[in-house]
């Protein structure tokens, strides 16, 4: 279900062949924010996988450089 974007304004447009255009262009934009998004969420889900990765390969330094096993906080 598409809602549609009005854009109000407190001024009149003067021309009003112009609401087409605004219209297209607040599409646009909410396209663009919704990539955005999705681009963040896509981030955040690879947080997590990269952390323990870290975790492991700092485990392994420490075990082997360390001259014992690491202790986990």
């Amino acid at each position: 279900m598409e809602t549609g974007m009005i854009i109000a304004s407190p001024f009149p447009i003067p021309y009003s062949n112009l609401q087409p255009v605004l219209d297209w262009q607040a599409a646009f934009i909410e396209g663009l924010m919704q990539a955005q998004n999705f681009q963040l969420q896509m981030l955040a889900a690879w947080q997590w996988p990269f952390a323990s990765v870290n975790q492991e390969l700092w485990d392994q330094w420490v075990a082997r450089f360390g001259g014992g096993v690491p202790l986990d906080a």
